[in-house]
This record gives structure tokens, sequence and C-alpha cells, in this order.
């Protein structure tokens, strides 16, 4: 089949068109190459079953001449954290009602990529996909990433319902490994890896004991497929992460990437800062999926521990850096 991803330069996006072409399918990528890097791409342009366009989809005009039989959406802003909430909700929003309108006019599937973050700050955990959906105050720019998600999975539940639009809404937990960007973007693993490189303070926001499961981007990705080439996904919604046991707090993540990078008889060296710094934030103490959904459809499991993934991620994140 055609593929179209968006952000295929980035992370998730990369990673996956190599599965596709791998598996024999065609893949259209579009990127303007905000957040995904040339080089994670660069070994697709040899193949004759890859197009890439760069442009912003924002602009119709860049998905004109590209149609496809599934459209993967992963282009998107996250967390303002460092940002403004405007761009997070103007992009996000936009970009998706774009792709809507491109995936009902072609009659094409879209796999929407969502979110762990959506669930805010329900307390039952682990989640499933049936679970609440609690934000918290408006005030909080913190929340516009999640508002943004979850206003694009209501917008395309209700194209399907006006307009047939097939979808499945893929909600990802905490995504590493190979190609991830080296920045917060990339998550606090990829900084808590870089930091350790280089024998350097690793900053922990907040206290350190929000817990988080984390899933190897192998996992992610073949979860992906499942969804992409199985109708038995058609307009549902899956949770793509670990299993719950997997559970892990942001300071013991810092203490394990540090040994693994150090040894272990070496202390890591922690920053703590406040959440204050970052102006009126707040934190998800605990996000952590029900990934039965996916076993039962599928009978798809994640394979890789923590420990695994990260070894062959410092390994790769080691050379980008050159060290």
């Amino acid at each position: 089949m055609r593929v179209l991803i968006t952000g295929v330069a980035g992370f998730i996006g990369s990673n996956l068109a190599g599965k596709l072409l791998e598996s024999g399918h065609e893949v259209i990528g579009i990127d303007n190459f905000s957040y995904g890097f040339e080089r994670n791409i660069r070994k697709f342009r040899e193949s004759e079953k890859f197009k890439f366009t760069e442009g912003d989809i924002g602009n119709p005009d860049c998905l004109k001449k590209n149609t496809a039989d599934i459209i993967v959406h992963l282009a998107s802003r996250k967390i303002p954290r460092y940002t403004n909430a405007f761009s997070t909700l103007d992009d996000n929003i936009r970009n998706l009602q774009t792709i809507v309108r491109k995936c009902v006019s072609d009659k094409s599937k879209l796999i929407f990529a969502s979110t762990s973050d959506v669930y805010g700050k329900n307390q039952a955990v682990p989640f499933s996909e049936e679970s609440d959906l609690v934000l918290g105050s408006t005030t909080v720019k913190r929340w516009a990433y999640a508002v943004s998600k979850i206003y694009g999975e209501q917008y395309i539940i209700a194209g399907h319902e006006e307009f047939g639009l097939d979808y499945t809404i893929a909600r990802f937990f905490g995504a590493y490994g190979p190609n991830q960007n080296l920045t917060w973007w990339g998550g606090p693993q990829s900084v808590f890896i870089g930091k350790a490189l280089l024998n350097e303070e690793i900053e922990i926001h907040g206290d350190g004991r929000q817990t988080r499961t984390f899933t190897f981007i192998e996992d992610t990705v073949n979860a992906l497929m499942h969804i992409i080439i199985n109708n038995k996904s058609d307009n549902r919604i899956f949770n793509i992460g670990s299993a719950h046991d997997c559970e892990i707090s942001i300071i013991g993540l810092a203490d394990l990437i540090w040994k693994m990078i150090n040894g272990n008889g070496s202390e890591p060296r922690l920053k703590f800062i406040p959440y204050s710094d970052f102006g009126k934030y707040e934190d998800v103490m605990a996000r952590v999926p029900d990934i039965s959904r996916m076993k039962d459809f599928f009978n798809f499991e994640p394979v890789w521990t923590l420990e695994e993934g990260l070894k062959k991620t410092i390994a790769w994140q080691r050379s980008i850096m050159g060290i």
C-alpha cells in the first residue's frame, strides 16, 4: 500500500518509514525540518518506493499532488514548557483540519498520533482507552498540548460520523530510541543520556517522583504496523506503550541512565528545578497505560525491556554526539 507520513524526518516518522519500506510498502514523506532531521531519512532517498516533499502541511498545496491509502499524521507541536501555548494550539488544530479534509477528499484512512497526555491528572492508573480525560485549570498553559490532541480526537470521530472518515487514534506513551530528538523535545531520557555522556548535571523537574513508562521505538513501530495494515483497527483508539509493570520514576530513570553510562559505583549529579521556574505549570504524577486492547485485537505485546532499549539508544546517541 501507499502510506503518507507527516513529520517523516522526526523520531517516530523516520523509524516507521524504514519499517514500511522494509515491508515493501510505498512511503510519501512530508516534513519542514522544524524538529526533524535530514539525517533520519537520508538512507531512504535511494529507494524508488520513497518520495519526499519538504514543506509545511498547514499549506494544503503541500498535499495536493500526494495521494495515499493511509495518512499517518505525526507532525505536531508538544507541551509548551519552553514555548507558547498559542503556537501549540494553532498549529496542531490547523494542521489536523487540513489532514482530515485531505483524507475525506481522497478517501484515505487516517492514523492520528495522539498522546498519553490526554489522560491528564486522572489518578486511576493504568489508563485504558475508555478512562476519563482529566485536565487542570485552563489558566495553566501546560494543558494546551493535551487540549489540542483531545480536540483532534473529537474532530476525527466527528469526521467519521459526518463524512464516513475511517481512522485509528494511537495514544503514545513515552517512545524513545534511535533518531530521537536530543533536546527536551525528545523527552527526559534523551536529555539525561546527553548529560550523563558529558558528565554534567542532570536536571530533574519537580522532585523526580513522578512516574512514567517508556516504550522502545521498535515496539512503538511494530504496534503502528498492526494498526496500519489490519482493518480491525478501523475507527478505534489504542494505547501504544509498555506494560504497566515497567513503570519507573523520573529520578529512577536518571539514576539508571547515569549508572549505565558511568558505572554502578558512580552517583548521578542531579539538579532539581522547581516547577515555578516554568511559570504556572503542572505535571502528571503517573502516566501508565493499559495495553490489553492491543493484545486482544492483534496479539501484540512489547518485547523490549527498558535496560535493553536504553543500551541501544545510548550507543546511538553516543555516535550522534561524537563521544
